[in-house]
């Protein structure tokens, strides 16, 4: 069965979930480096997620409907 890849805001919470988990203390060691190693991977994909967001606003519409680099005026 094919896992489907959660949202940012998804990954966000259940990555706020295992900090309490850790922070609580009440976790045996072998969970504790799980949890862990799960809450590295769902930082490292919320950080993807993040610079693909930055990366789409740094672009806007043109007129004519194609994307060009957004430049702020100054």
């Amino acid at each position: 069965m094919e896992k489907k890849e959660m949202s940012f805001e998804e990954s966000l919470a259940r990555l706020e979930t295992i900090v309490k988990e850790l922070e609580s203390g009440d976790v045996k060691l072998e969970e504790a480096i799980s949890k862990f190693q799960e809450a590295v991977a769902l930082a490292a994909s919320c950080d993807k997620k993040l610079k693909e967001a930055e990366q789409n606003i740094h672009k806007i519409l043109k007129e004519d409907g194609t994307l060009e680099d957004f430049q702020p005026e100054e």
